[in-house]
């Protein structure tokens, strides 16, 4: 596999990574290709990139830490969202999040997310302990659960209802989305991508966010088919088999900036 093989391997992760530390698509994107036009540029970075995936993120974070991107799009004229997230963000160590979503999101080790940070497997430990208490403080809120397969259906659930909030119902399709929405609209939902009868999990939110703005989390055993950079696509979004911890984390950060970008 050629090297700009094992690289476009990863951008898809990458770029979830991205949006969830920033907040939006818009603003992760911006980094990611603020990082591929960086190792374009010097060879001795791109020869780096191609080494390994924690070598790929270790310079997407050097770029991200700078903020000079993040400067530039500020300039720009930077929509409502970006704006509300950058906001929010000013609120939170950047560093702490960025080490809870590295071991969390992206399943990083602790000694793998200390060489993507720079910093040591102690200090990590200690920063996703205060990215917890940092982002946790969010008040509780009305779910919407969209899965049609039962077990994990129950599993979401039980998690959700262990942090604190309140599920308003469990649809298997779109059609149950939407008639229980309507009845009850939610604060937040978490959407599987392909449900029971064909139908689609992206079109169900779809039709919610025809309502209003709301924190959405995709959860899917296909993510690299969503974040192709090539259309609006989902901030948050969770790759099956997931771990708790990890749907715990994309639950904080949704509610933490309080919306979703629209899909289409």
């Amino acid at each position: 596999m050629s090297m700009a093989d094992q690289i476009a391997v990863q951008l898809p992760y990458l770029r979830r990574y991205a949006r969830a530390l920033t907040g939006s698509q818009t603003s992760g994107d911006t980094y990611v290709r603020a990082t591929l036009e960086a190792a374009l540029a010097d060879k001795g970075l791109l020869d780096q990139i191609g080494e390994s995936r924690v070598s790929l993120y270790a310079a997407f974070n050097r770029i991200w830490s700078t903020g000079h991107v993040e400067a530039a799009m500020a300039e720009a004229d930077a929509g409502a969202h970006e704006q509300v997230a950058q906001t929010r963000l000013a609120h939170v160590t950047p560093e702490h999040r960025q080490a809870l979503l590295l071991t969390t999101l992206e399943d990083f080790t602790s000694e793998e997310a200390a060489i993507i940070l720079d910093t040591s497997v102690d200090n990590v430990d200690a920063m996703v302990v205060q990215a917890i208490n940092e982002i946790e403080s969010e008040t509780a809120t009305d779910v919407l659960i969209i899965e049609d397969e039962p077990l994990i259906s129950m599993q979401l659930e039980n998690l959700v209802t262990d942090l604190g909030h309140r599920v308003i119902g469990t649809a298997a399709t779109r059609t149950q989305a939407l008639e229980i929405f309507s009845e009850h609209p939610a604060g937040l939902v978490l959407a599987d991508i392909q449900l029971a009868d064909g139908s689609s999990g992206i079109d169900a939110v779809e039709d919610l966010l025809k309502f209003g703005d709301l924190p959405v989390i995709f959860i899917t055993a296909y993510p690299e088919k969503l974040l192709t950079g090539e259309r609006p696509e989902p901030t948050y979004l969770v790759t099956k088999p997931f771990q708790e911890s990890t749907v715990r984390t994309a639950i904080s950060q949704a509610l933490f900036f309080g919306t979703s970008r629209p899909l289409g």
